[in-house]
């Protein structure tokens, strides 16, 4: 678990560092991915219809629901992982 958080943080600085932005997919992925790992299963209302943004996110993250941490943070490094390889 412990190599696991490491390489998770590593992935959110190496994240940051990609030549080309990813897709709008790639990056609900992440976020959704993110969101599950340090703060489990979505919770608060869904925002509004008018909301596109924020509505798309929190549709990403609630399709993650009951996905343990260890899960979301081993797959949110492999996606950074791919990304890396394709944009940088």
């Amino acid at each position: 678990m412990a190599d696991l958080k490491e390489n998770f943080e590593q992935a959110q600085l190496d994240v940051k560092k990609l030549t080309k932005r990813p897709s709008n997919e790639e990056l609900l992925a992440l976020y959704s991915l993110y969101k599950q790992a340090t703060d489990g299963d979505v919770h608060g209302k869904r925002p509004g219809m008018f909301d596109f943004k924020g509505a798309a996110k929190y549709e990403a993250w609630e399709g993650l629901k009951g996905m343990d941490a260890e899960t979301a943070m081993q797959q949110y490094v492999d996606k950074v992982t791919e990304l890396t390889a394709a944009y940088a």
